[in-house]
C-alpha cells in the first residue's frame, strides 16, 4: 500500500470512529465515565489523537489538509462530550428537584434573628464616640498607589514596610493599602483645616497567626487645625478609651516610639486587670513633611494622627483569644454576641 493510499484509508475511518463515539456515549448514565471515553478517543494516547502520527508519511501538499481533518473529527468528539455531560447534568438537576421538592403548606420553623459580627460591634461603638468628639467619616480606595500609602507619609524609599514580604503588591506596582492612612492624605487634598477626621476601613499585611491576620480592620484618625497639640492629643485618646472599655477609672500611659509620618511619636497601653500594660494604639503629631504632602501650610497649622486595630479592640473588649475565630463564621462563636452592643 502506497503513503498516499495509506494516509487516505485512514481518513476514511474517521466517520466510522464517529459512529463508535456515538454509540459508547449512548451507553453513558454518569458523568465519571465521559472520562473514559474522552481518554479513549482524544486523550493523549486516545485513538484519534494517535492519527496524528501519520502526518510524517503524507505529502506535503496534503499535510494541512489531513491534520484539518482530524482535527475536525477532535472537535466534533468533544462537542458530543460536552452535549452529553450537559445532558447528564439536566438529569441529575432534575432528578435533585423532585427528591428536594418543598411542601409550601408545611408549617414554617420560625424566624431566628441573627446578630452582629463583634468587629462590626465595636466599629459601630467606635464610631459612635468619636461622632460624639466631633469627628467625620472619610474613605478611601482599598487598591492604593506607592504614593498615597508611603511616599506621602514620610516613608523613605528603603523602609521595610515597602517589602515584598511585607506587603501585597498588585498588576500595575500598585499595592493593598497597609493602612488607612491614605484616606487621611486624600481628605487633606480636598479640604482645607480644620480637618478632624476618622478612616476606618480593611488593610492588608502579611501576616497570619493566633493575633495577626493578612486582612484585619483599622481606625485611623486626623485633627489639624491651629494651635493643636499632644495635649489635644492625649485628652482625645484617654477620653475615646475609657468610653469605649466603659472604665473611667482606665489607666493609660503614652511611650516614646517612632512612626514616619509623627514627630513626635508614641505607643498608647492601657493597664488590664491584673495590672499588666497592654500597647493598644499608636499615635503623634503628624510629620511637617506629611503636612507638605496635603497641601497644607506647616507654619500655620499643626496637628496629630493616631491608629487604632479594630479587631485588636474587639479581642480585648470580648476577651478573645484567637483572632482566627473572628474569620471563621463559625455560628456557635458568633452567637454569643447575640444582644451584645
Amino acid at each position: 500500500m502506497s503513503n498516499t493510499t495509506q494516509h487516505q484509508e485512514i481518513l476514511h475511518q474517521l466517520p466510522q470512529i464517529l459512529i463508535r463515539v456515538t454509540a459508547d456515549l449512548n451507553g453513558v448514565t454518569a458523568i465519571n465515565d465521559l472520562e473514559q471515553i474522552k481518554a479513549k478517543y482524544i486523550g493523549k494516547s486516545g485513538e484519534i489523537s494517535l492519527l496524528m502520527q501519520y502526518l510524517k508519511i503524507v505529502p506535503a501538499e496534503e499535510k494541512k489538509a489531513f491534520g484539518e481533518a482530524i482535527n475536525a473529527t477532535k472537535l466534533q468528539v468533544q462537542n458530543a462530550l460536552n452535549e452529553k455531560k450537559e445532558y447528564l447534568l439536566q438529569q441529575d438537576l432534575m432528578q435533585k428537584l423532585a427528591t428536594e421538592a418543598i411542601d409550601v403548606s408545611l408549617p414554617g420553623r420560625g424566624n431566628s434573628n441573627g446578630a452582629l459580627h463583634p468587629i462590626s460591634l465595636s466599629l459601630e461603638r467606635m464610631l459612635d464616640i468619636f461622632k460624639q468628639l466631633g469627628f467625620n467619616i472619610a474613605d478611601g480606595p482599598e487598591i492604593e498607589t506607592d504614593y498615597y500609602n508611603f511616599l506621602a507619609l514620610n516613608f523613605p524609599e528603603n523602609h521595610p514596610a515597602r517589602a515584598m514580604q511585607d506587603t501585597f503588591y498588585t498588576q500595575g506596582n500598585n499595592i493593598l493599602r497597609t493602612h488607612t492612612s491614605p484616606i487621611q492624605v486624600r481628605f487633606a487634598e480636598k479640604n482645607t483645616p480644620p480637618i478632624k477626621v476618622i478612616a476606618p476601613g480593611r488593610v492588608y499585611r502579611i501576616d497570619m497567626d493566633r493575633t495577626h491576620s493578612p486582612m484585619f480592620h483599622q481606625l485611623e484618625g486626623l485633627w489639624i487645625d491651629e494651635n493643636i497639640s499632644f495635649a489635644n492629643l492625649k485628652a482625645i485618646i484617654i477620653e475615646f478609651l475609657k468610653e469605649f472599655f466603659a472604665n473611667p477609672d482606665l489607666k493609660v500611659r503614652f511611650r516614646a516610639s517612632f512612626f514616619p509620618f509623627t514627630e513626635p511619636s508614641a505607643e498608647v497601653d492601657i493597664m488590664d486587670k491584673n495590672g499588666n500594660w497592654l500597647e493598644v494604639a499608636g499615635c503623634g503629631m503628624v510629620h511637617p513633611n506629611v503636612l507638605q504632602y496635603m497641601n497644607i501650610d506647616s507654619e500655620k497649622y499643626s496637628g496629630f494622627a493616631f491608629g487604632i486595630g479594630i479587631d485588636r479592640f474587639t479581642m480585648l473588649r470580648y476577651q478573645i483569644n484567637d483572632l482566627r475565630l473572628m474569620f471563621e463564621n463559625d455560628i456557635d462563636f458568633l452567637n454569643q454576641f447575640k444582644g451584645s452592643n
